[in-house]
């Protein structure tokens, strides 16, 4: 039986907003760079990457994001805008970002952070900024100057609005088609 669980925190996004996702992959598909892409399927607001995780800590981890989650109001996260990190001349990350209910977000974020926090897992030192991960850069290539221009057309484009009213938290095996989730916990906001 292994001793640790690879986990993390996340909101998930309904099937509307994966369906867009698709198409605009689709779309990016097009500029021939060479990019692994996230399946829609995977897609997710990832809010705490735990890493490896020892098994018999893993209720305690659950019970600091549920404690983390009560007080908080449920919200509408509106998922909007295309660009890459590190920027748009070194594409590595490409991402959707946030508008509406960004810093609702970015709070929540702040609240699991600061109760994980008391388990010993380090703060994020870098500004949480809500996105989802789209897809990863394999190596550069004549596809990538084509790729940073169609992101730029992508700037505004507008995925959806999800409502937020839980946070999961999960297990990710690595496999060789890509990872497999599953929930290890659901932490309702029960704000009022």
């Amino acid at each position: 039986m292994k001793n640790t669980v690879r986990t993390f925190v996340a909101v998930e996004i309904d099937s509307a907003i994966r369906s867009q996702i698709g198409c605009l992959i689709e779309l990016l598909c097009d500029s021939g760079a060479d990019v692994k892409w996230v399946d829609p399927k995977n897609q997710h607001l990832t809010l705490k990457f735990l890493g490896d995780v020892a098994s018999g800590e893993i209720p305690r981890v659950c019970e600091m994001v549920q404690q983390a989650a009560t007080g908080v109001k449920p919200f509408e996260l509106e998922i909007r805008g295309a660009g890459a990190f590190p920027n748009a001349s070194r594409l590595r990350t490409l991402w959707l970002g946030s508008g509406q209910g960004e810093e609702e977000m970015i709070d929540l974020q702040g609240r699991i952070d600061k109760q994980l926090g008391k388990l010993s897992f380090r703060p994020d030192r870098r500004r949480f900024h809500p996105h989802l991960t789209i897809g990863r850069v394999r190596r550069g290539g004549p596809g990538l100057a084509e790729l940073a221009k169609m992101l730029a057309a992508e700037a505004d484009f507008a995925a959806g609005t999800i409502k937020v009213n839980k946070v999961l938290v999960f297990s990710s095996q690595l496999q060789r088609d890509g990872p497999i989730y599953e929930v290890l916990a659901t932490a309702r906001l029960s704000g009022k």
